[in-house]
């Protein structure tokens, strides 16, 4: 396995390509995106930060009411160690409240375009995962964009996955079924993470789950100029993601993998992935690629892309039904990895 960890070639500019228009919405999907658009533009601008940041509302972040679920689930917060010379990090820790012997478990990291959200937004539908397939969900809280950019946010995640592990036993979680997963920014650290454990030859991670990942910050992949001005997380939107998260390196030729996971030469070695995304959405050609260089480095990765669907949607429309046939894909893949 290579350690070579350089950004592949330069590709041939993507607006040289000939291009039609958007993919078509779900209808059931579209006919709420104007309630959507009320309180989260497709469009997000530098000065728009306050909108999304972790007090803002319509956010989804539970209570520790919420999150224990009428007593099924032990919630804690656990304070550990960050990186060297950096601050402590937040684990928030779910466990199954009757649970006596080791457990396999998922660690979360959340979404936020890298510069918004919690550990305890996104996590509603983890516990119901974890409910019926009787797992741990750790959720970290990492430093966010532009106030602290790469190397800061991955590095609170890396640091609170090897805590984790290191302390297995002590929170009730089998070491050798520790299921990485997160979705948008989320996603694109759950790939980091899957990079720096191979190559740090840190904790042996039994999977990685990659919910319509950010993983490439050149940003101009066909679907994101398609989807420009359109759905949720455009094209603007992205370049005010990773411009916070790179400042003036983005885009350019010295972007680290572990920042970008789509910059990495060698996708070998890595656990096996599932991967989604929707079709109407900027990250869909980005999420393809991904998942298509796992296979070609021989490794083993599950990808739908979901006919009409726009950034997080499951999320915002649950009750649609392209949104459940979602939710229960990716609830079939945990099941069968964790069973084998």
């Amino acid at each position: 396995m290579s350690s070579d960890l350089s950004s592949p070639s330069p590709r041939s500019p993507r607006s040289a390509q000939v291009l039609g228009g958007p993919p078509p919405f779900d209808p059931e999907l579209a006919a709420a995106l104007p309630l959507i658009h009320e309180y989260i533009p497709a469009s997000i601008t530098p000065d728009m930060l306050s909108i999304l940041r972790p007090d803002a509302p319509d956010m989804g972040a539970l209570t520790d009411e919420e999150l224990a679920r009428g007593g099924a689930f032990h919630v804690e917060e656990r304070t550990v160690p960050g990186p060297a010379g950096a601050p402590d990090v937040s684990l928030l820790v779910c466990r199954p409240a009757d649970a006596d012997t080791p457990l396999a478990a998922i660690y979360h990291t959340h979404g936020g375009g890298m510069i918004a959200g919690n550990n305890r937004i996104g996590l509603a539908e983890l516990l119901d995962w974890a409910k019926d397939l009787r797992l741990v969900v750790v959720s970290v809280e990492y430093r966010l964009a532009p106030e602290h950019p790469h190397p800061a946010p991955v590095e609170d995640c890396y640091a609170g996955l090897v805590w984790t592990a290191e302390h297995a036993a002590e929170l009730g979680i089998d070491p050798e079924r520790i299921v990485i997963a997160g979705a948008s920014a989320g996603g694109g650290l759950t790939a980091a993470l899957a990079l720096m454990a191979r190559d740090r030859k840190g904790p042996a991670l039994a999977g990685q789950l990659l919910i319509c990942p950010m993983i490439d910050d050149r940003n101009d992949t066909p679907s994101s100029l398609q989807m420009a001005g359109l759905g949720i997380w455009d094209r603007t939107a992205n370049e005010t993601g990773w411009t916070a998260l790179l400042g003036g390196s983005r885009g350019g030729p010295d972007v680290s993998p572990y920042a970008a996971p789509a910059r990495a030469e060698d996708l070998s070695g890595l656990p096996p992935a599932f991967v989604d995304v929707g079709s109407a959405e900027t990250f869909r050609d980005e999420a393809v690629e991904y998942a298509s260089r796992i296979w070609q480095a021989g490794g083993q990765a599950e990808l739908h892309v979901w006919p009409g669907g726009f950034h997080g949607f499951d999320g915002l429309v649950p009750h649609a039904a392209l949104s459940r046939d979602t939710r229960e894909a990716r609830f079939r893949w945990l099941r069968r990895l964790l069973s084998t």
